[in-house]
This record gives C-alpha cells, sequence and structure tokens, in this order.
C-alpha cells in the first residue's frame, strides 16, 4: 500500500509516518521539506497513492490547500483528513476554514474518513506558557480536552489502514479541564507563582466556548493525561 503523507513532518506528521511505515506501508512524505517538496499553496504535482493522509495546515489557507491537494490526486482510494473538533460550532475563522476543508474532502467524489480531535497538549502548553508569561495570568473561562498527539497519531495510523468511514467519532483526552486548572498545573510544575485572574471572552465565540460547544460528549477517549505530558516536559 503506497500512502502519501502531507505535512508528514509536522507535529501530528512526525508520529504518524513511523507508525505507517511500521505496519509495511510505502510512505511518501509531501511538505515544504519532504519526500516531495511541495507548498500546498500554490502548485501541486500529480498526487498518485493508495491512501492520502492529509495532516498540513495552519493558520491560514487551509481551505485552498485542501481543493488544491484534492485537484491533484489521481485514483486515491481513501483519503484521511485531520479536522478539529468544534469546526461547525465556534465561529473563528480558522475553525470555519477546517469546516470547509471536511465539506471540500465530502464533496470530492474520493472516499474518505475524517476524524475531529481535541486540542493537542502541545498546543496547549504552548497556550499556558504564554499566559504564565504576565505578572498576573488572565485566564479565559473555557473548558478543554487537551489530547496527546501520539494518541491521536495511533488513531489516524489505524484509520489510513483501514477501509474509508466517512465521518468517524471525535477523539479527546482523558480528562476534562477548566483552563485555570491547566494554567495552574503548569505554574506548579515549572515552580513559578503567578496571580490567575478569570476574563470573560466576548463575542459570539466567547459564547460558543461557554457552551462548551468546542468539546466532545460521546467521542473515544485518549489515555495519555495532562499530568503525564507535563511531568514528561
Amino acid at each position: 500500500m503506497k500512502i502519501l503523507v502531507t505535512g508528514g513532518t509536522g507535529t501530528l506528521g512526525r508520529h504518524v509516518v513511523p507508525l505507517l511505515r511500521e505496519a509495511g506501508a510505502d510512505v511518501v512524505v509531501l511538505s515544504r521539506h519532504g519526500d516531495i517538496a511541495c507548498d500546498l499553496l500554490g502548485d501541486v504535482p500529480p498526487i498518485e497513492a493508495d491512501v492520502v493522509v492529509h495532516l498540513a495546515g495552519g493558520q491560514k489557507g487551509d481551505d485552498v490547500a485542501t481543493r488544491n491537494l484534492l485537484a491533484a490526486c489521481r485514483g486515491v482510494r481513501h483519503l484521511v483528513y485531520i479536522s478539529v473538533i468544534g469546526a461547525d460550532t465556534v465561529p473563528l475563522a480558522w475553525l470555519r476554514t477546517k469546516h470547509a476543508c471536511e465539506e471540500a474532502v465530502e464533496a470530492s467524489g474520493i472516499p474518505f474518513t475524517v476524524l475531529r480531535a481535541a486540542q493537542f497538549h502541545d498546543l496547549t502548553l504552548t497556550m499556558v506558557r504564554g499566559l504564565a508569561k504576565l505578572p498576573v495570568v488572565p485566564v479565559p473561562g473555557m473548558r478543554l480536552q487537551p489530547v496527546d498527539v501520539r494518541d491521536v497519531a495511533a488513531r489516524i495510523a489505524g484509520l489510513a489502514l483501514g477501509r474509508p468511514a466517512g465521518r468517524v467519532p471525535d477523539l479527546a483526552g482523558p480528562a476534562d479541564f477548566d483552563l485555570r486548572e491547566l494554567v495552574r498545573g503548569y505554574l506548579t510544575v515549572a515552580g513559578k507563582r503567578r496571580l490567575t485572574v478569570p476574563v470573560r471572552l466576548p463575542g459570539q465565540a466567547g459564547k460558543a466556548y461557554r457552551g462548551g460547544r468546542n468539546l466532545t460528549l460521546d467521542g473515544d477517549r485518549g489515555t495519555r493525561t495532562w499530568e503525564e505530558f507535563l511531568a514528561e516536559r
């Protein structure tokens, strides 16, 4: 089986690619510095593979990149796409773009699987570390379900080696947290003392987060905890 992975050198991709190779797949990485050097926002060469695992993403242009990739696919039998929980319920521009990507994949005619995942531990750490640099830490009122990238990678690899399944159950971390709990956990491990102050997120996005629209209520759960991740770091 030939599997092409976009973003194979990124946070998620560098865990997915070894799993696929260990399973015996012939894996080709498409990225700016991969086996196929390519910027999906530009000209994309013809993609000839049995399976495409689309992991590449950024803050802008994901919908354009995804449409360019889909247009370049030749004889692909299965496309696996990683999305984000809340893509169709939280009114942020980035999440709307992820939802547009899902719609493009579904309309492409290529048999597909879409997995929505919660915020990775790595990104959660970046966020709380940034907040904790301030002498007084503003903490927006929201709940998160951070998930370990290795749990997501294992799920993605399994889906890529299986049959197209459409939209599959969401994948979140094993526990739900108030953002304040995550910040305090980081401060404790980092040995820092900070005053935390709750702040209210404005607008429709704030309302969506307060209503838990970024959470999954009945999705699957990973096994690696936020506390274990912090201890490793």
